[in-house]
C-alpha cells in the first residue's frame, strides 16, 4: 500500500518529459562573388516616379462621439489616418518648347479620408473591464499648389489631345458645302496620372464632455476638436535622362495644329 502511494506521489512531483521535435541539420553552402560586366551608357533615360510636391496640410475637424455604455474616464485614444483620395486638378499651364506637352504651373490638390479613432475608457462598473469605441471621423478639402515647388524642381507634365475636322466644297456647283463628306483627325495623348502617398500625420486634439461631469459621474458624449497636420507626397511617373545635366524627357508628338513659336 505504501509503495503504491509513493508511486503516485512520484508521478505528481516529477516533471513530464518534453515532446520530441523533428529537426534537420542544414548543410553549409559555398558562395562566390558573381562577376559583373559593366557596359558604358551615355546619359541613359529611365522612367520613374518623381516627387512633384510634399505639402503639409492643416485639417481642422470637430465631432461628437457617443459612448455606450457611458464613461467615467477616458484612458487612451489611438489615431490613424486613412486616405480615400489625393487628386491633382491642373488649372494653369506653360508649353514645353515647341511640343504639344505642357508643364503644370498651378493646380488644386483635393484630399479626402478619415481619422480612425480607438477610444479606451472606463465605465461606471466597479472593477469593470475597459471599454473600447472605434469611430471614423471624415474629412475632405483642397489646397492650391504652385509648380515648381522649389527653384529648378519638377512639375507635372500633361499632353493635350487634339481634334481636327476638314470640310469640303460641293465639287459640282462650287457654291455650297458637302454635308456628306468630311475629314477627321484625332491625336490622343495618354498621360501618367499624378498620384499621392501618405507620409505623416501629426494630431493635436482636445477631448471633453459637452456637459461637465462630476467625479465618478458618467458622460455618454465625447466632443473632439482635432487639428491634423497631414503630410503627403504628390508624384508622377516621368522619363528622366540621367547624367551630369539630368533632364526630363518629353516626346515631340505634333498634331495638325502648328505649335506656338517661342
Amino acid at each position: 500500500m505504501s509503495d503504491q502511494l509513493d508511486n503516485q506521489l512520484d508521478s505528481q512531483v516529477r516533471p513530464s518529459e518534453p515532446c520530441p521535435v523533428a529537426s534537420t541539420e542544414q548543410m553549409p553552402l559555398t558562395n562566390e562573388i558573381t562577376p559583373l560586366v559593366a557596359t558604358p551608357v551615355t546619359a541613359p533615360t529611365i522612367k520613374v516616379p518623381v516627387v512633384l510636391a510634399e505639402p503639409t496640410l492643416q485639417i481642422v475637424v470637430e465631432s461628437d462621439i457617443t459612448l455606450t455604455p457611458a464613461a467615467t474616464e477616458i484612458k487612451r485614444v489611438k489615431k490613424n489616418v486613412f486616405l480615400n483620395q489625393v487628386k491633382l486638378v491642373p488649372v494653369s499651364f506653360a508649353r514645353i518648347d515647341n511640343t504639344d506637352f505642357f508643364r503644370v504651373t498651378r493646380a488644386k490638390l483635393f484630399v479626402a479620408g478619415h481619422i480612425r479613432k480607438n477610444i479606451e475608457y472606463a465605465s461606471s462598473a466597479c472593477n469593470g473591464a475597459l471599454r473600447d469605441r472605434i469611430a471614423d471621423v471624415q474629412f475632405s478639402g483642397f489646397t492650391d499648389l504652385f509648380f515648381p515647388q522649389i527653384p529648378g524642381g519638377t512639375t507635372p507634365i500633361l499632353g493635350i489631345s487634339e481634334f481636327a475636322e476638314a470640310n469640303f466644297l460641293n465639287e459640282k456647283t462650287q457654291m455650297d458645302a458637302r454635308l456628306d463628306k468630311a475629314f477627321f483627325q484625332n491625336l490622343v495623348k495618354y498621360n501618367e496620372q499624378p498620384f499621392g502617398e501618405l507620409v505623416a500625420a501629426n494630431f493635436f486634439e482636445l477631448d471633453f464632455s459637452p456637459i461637465m461631469a462630476a467625479p465618478e459621474a458618467t458622460f455618454s458624449t465625447l466632443r473632439e476638436k482635432i487639428v491634423l497636420e497631414l503630410t503627403v507626397k504628390v508624384l508622377q511617373v516621368q522619363q528622366v535622362r540621367l547624367g551630369a545635366g539630368t533632364s526630363v524627357v518629353t516626346p515631340n508628338l505634333l498634331g495638325l495644329t502648328p505649335p506656338v513659336s517661342p
